[in-house]
């Protein structure tokens, strides 16, 4: 998980490769020429049609075809787990009938952590006429959403983290991504911490982390966080991590923190701390799901231990996921790239039944990208068993803070490792909104 450095959150407007709209015309102009041809087969044969191609569901019995991608088995951030729950929730609803009687077909892409590959991904969304992009991870926003805004394809539940995420008309975001953990994760380092030491990806995505979580900061108050750079995809960590302890442990009146946010990277930055730390002074450490879940927790003793941690939604051993595990337990069929702990596989979740409430409101009507896109714009309020808020995007209730136009949901959870588990440092959602307001002040 790791944008241009820059010390406002509100970024330039970029330009479009004149390639992409070249390829973004090709879907609307063969829509166009196969619903002419459909109709003139109406006409030839006096029958009844049902949709034309381009779109599912006209008969109300046809699949809704959808993708999911992610990056998987590269040498950065990997989230599996997302396109094999896609596939064992497509599984679960077409077990009870499909959603309405339509069955759910879910494609999935390797987005391979590449800006080509991603622009791949969504231009085969695109000749698929799939009504949705629906639970993916992509850092490149830039690269995907231009293939999929010619398109007119939806893009629903993306893990949140590139600002374009929440930027563009065609982007309905279940969690406020990125922005809303860093801030969180500021806020609940205010008090407890002295100097913070962020170690994070030297990238587009990770320069904007130090002005995030320096917004949270402030709210103590606090004094900013020190940036520590590394690469996304090193093997070792052994001289970042003794600059982020040596700076840390700068004010001897305060235990310092250490928070790594490098993905799956993660792990082997905190290797190098275990062997190192023994050196310096106690320091405290932190980070947001994606960069330490409990898989990682679980596979690495007491490294972790009393580590604060801001994520998105209820701890995982919540009775609130229970439906999910049950899905999980049921229907991916021993899948090990499923940790029902992982934020993308649960962000996925959340996406799928945002979808799940789409197709149902649309009934027995058209079901295509321009009818999903079109409900979710005319304000339909979509419940999340209490994983979430309510989840609604027309524009009155949208809060924009920051320069992110489509955020709806701006709550993140406060969670700490106690005895080798992540439970929760405070009951309920903290709603971080006031702070990414001030975060380009």
């Amino acid at each position: 998980m790791t944008g241009t450095r820059r010390t406002r959150l509100i970024l330039p407007v970029r330009n479009r490769p004149a390639s992409s709209t070249v390829r973004g015309i090709r879907p609307r102009a063969r829509s166009l020429a196969l619903s002419a041809g459909a109709l003139a087969a109406c006409a030839s044969l006096a029958v009844g049609c049902g949709v034309v191609p381009g779109t599912t569901g006209g008969s109300g019995d046809d699949p809704v075809t959808v993708m999911t991608w992610a990056p998987e088995k590269t040498a950065a951030t990997n989230e599996p787990g997302m396109p094999a729950m896609a596939k064992a929730y497509a599984r679960w609803v077409n077990s009870q009938g499909g959603i309405n009687g339509r069955r759910l077909v879910v494609l999935t892409c390797n987005e391979k952590n590449d800006t080509v590959a991603a622009a791949k991904c969504a231009q085969r969304a695109a000749d698929e006429d799939v009504v949705a992009v629906v639970g993916s991870y992509s850092q490149h926003g830039r690269s995907y959403l231009s293939p999929l805004e010619a398109a007119g394809i939806p893009y629903i539940g993306g893990y949140g983290v590139t600002d374009d995420e929440f930027t563009s008309p065609l982007s309905f975001p279940v969690n406020g991504g990125q922005p809303a953990l860093l801030a969180g994760l500021g806020e609940q380092l205010a008090k407890p911490c002295g100097p913070v030491v962020l170690v994070r990806p030297d990238s587009v995505v990770g320069d904007t982390m130090p002005v995030l979580l320096d917004a949270g900061l402030r709210t103590g108050p606090h004094a900013t966080s020190t940036d520590e750079l590394a690469a996304e995809d090193a093997t070792q960590y052994e001289e970042q991590t003794r600059s982020a302890l040596r700076r840390a442990t700068a004010d001897p009146a305060r235990k310092g923190c250490v928070v790594p946010s490098l993905g799956d990277r993660t792990d082997t930055f905190m290797d190098s701390f275990r062997r190192a730390r023994e050196d310096y002074p106690a320091v405290r450490t932190a980070g947001v799901l994606g960069s330490i879940d409990q898989s990682l927790i679980d596979a690495s003793g007491s490294t972790y231990e009393g580590t604060y941690v801001t994520g998105w939604y209820p701890e995982e051993n919540d009775k609130r996921w229970n439906t999910m595990n049950k899905v999980i337990r049921k229907h991916a069929f021993g899948d090990n790239r499923i940790d029902p702990a992982d934020p993308g596989v649960q962000t996925t979740w959340i996406a799928y039944t945002v979808l799940k409430a789409v197709v149902e409101k649309l009934g027995g009507g058209e079901v295509s990208a321009r009818t999903v896109r079109r409900a979710l714009d005319q304000g339909m309020k979509v419940t999340t068993g209490g994983l979430t808020p309510p989840l609604s995007w027309p524009f009155d209730d949208l809060v924009a803070p920051g320069g992110f136009a489509r955020l709806t949901n701006a709550n993140v959870t406060f969670q700490v490792v106690r005895q080798g588990r992540l439970v929760a440092a405070r009951k309920g959602f903290v709603s971080v909104l006031k702070t990414l307001e001030n975060a380009s002040d």
